[in-house]
């Protein structure tokens, strides 16, 4: 399958998202083409489909408490964010993104070179995915942190979404919902994804 749009990066800026992650769903892989930048690479590969916010928060600190913090920080946004790695530092990143569980990474190591790698996954197994190939902790890493996931706990978010998806388009049940619930509408398009694909 090849996607070619005139609407810029494809799956960044138009709804080619939608395509990325069936692809992704139907385990066929993703090639982004060579772009100027890592960033909108890494994110066209995510297959994110939200309203196109994102937040570069490039290179997390070093130390490994402020790393923490950040990261932490980061669990509260409710937009996709994009961080940037180098390979010596890689798995401390991983042990600190796996306190945010299930949440799902998109990690993009070696983009648009020969020995690129793009996999998705929740935040808990990017340690043990590392580990598991030597291969995997070399050269350049840009990660795609996918929005919070709209809380299970949180039963009338839930509900309203429900209830408007079975009435509405997907874009339009989650612009009501998130004007109704007050929750992040990246979070709650994508609950809406999984949601279709799981009952497709």
């Amino acid at each position: 399958i090849a996607y070619v749009s005139d609407a810029g990066t494809p799956a960044v800026s138009d709804p080619g998202a939608r395509l990325v992650a069936a692809c992704a769903a139907a385990r066929i892989r993703v090639l982004p083409l060579p772009g100027a930048s890592s960033v909108t690479t890494a994110l066209s590969a995510s297959g994110l489909a939200g309203d196109g916010h994102f937040v570069f928060a490039g290179f997390l600190p070093s130390k490994a408490g402020e790393r923490q913090s950040a990261v932490d920080a980061l669990a509260q946004e409710p937009r996709a964010v994009v961080l940037l790695e180098a390979p010596h530092r890689i798995a401390a990143l991983a042990d600190a993104l796996a306190r945010l569980g299930e949440r799902p990474v998109t990690v993009g190591r070696e983009l648009t070179k020969q020995f690129e790698q793009i996999t998705t996954l929740p935040c808990a197994d990017l340690p043990a995915w590392l580990a598991a190939d030597a291969q995997r902790q070399r050269g350049e890493f840009a990660l795609v942190l996918h929005p919070a996931p709209v809380s299970g706990d949180d039963a009338d978010t839930e509900r309203v979404l429900r209830l408007l998806l079975a009435e509405l388009p997907t874009k339009s049940a989650v612009k009501l919902a998130a004007e109704i619930t007050g929750a992040p509408r990246n979070a709650l398009y994508e609950q809406a994804l999984r949601w279709r694909q799981h009952d497709a």
